[in-house]
């Protein structure tokens, strides 16, 4: 068994309204509240890193799949995250991945089943859609041209 780890730290310098630095071994980043939520909204939040995480691991995991059936396909992607604020609260609800998987050869009746059935699956398997399974709803849209 393999066990990654990823490391991220913080730099925060107070209150809610601060701006702080985030730093992973391959992005550096400000961060604060979005204006959405009255924040200063420099740099991302964590409302987009999680659709960045979930819209990056979904289509990663489906060119991966198209791949190993040897599908030649370019993707192209567009996420949204819905965010619920209810009384104060703040919560994390859905999101919606818009995906165009256009073919490279569109006669191929096969490699069109499987690209459907990929585009669905991929979402089912990716490891963030796991992580957020039961928490927050995540669908697919397909174009498959």
């Amino acid at each position: 068994m393999a066990v990654h780890t990823f490391k991220l730290t913080i730099d925060w310098p107070g209150g809610r309204n601060a701006v702080g630095d985030l730093k992973t071994e391959r992005l550096q980043t400000q961060i604060s509240i979005p204006p959405e939520m009255d924040g200063p909204g420099v740099g991302t939040n964590p409302d987009e890193m999680l659709l960045g995480a979930a819209a990056t691991c979904y289509l990663i995991t489906l060119a991966a799949m198209l791949e190993r059936s040897q599908i030649d396909a370019k993707l192209d992607l567009k996420s949204e995250g819905l965010v619920d604020v209810t009384n104060g609260v703040f919560t994390y609800k859905a999101i919606h991945h818009y995906v165009d998987i256009d073919l490279q050869n569109k006669e191929d009746e096969r490699a069109r089943r499987i690209a459907e059935r990929y585009a669905y699956k991929a979402e089912e398997t990716c490891m963030i859609s796991k992580a957020l399974k039961g928490n927050v709803e995540v669908h697919t849209h397909l174009t498959l041209t």
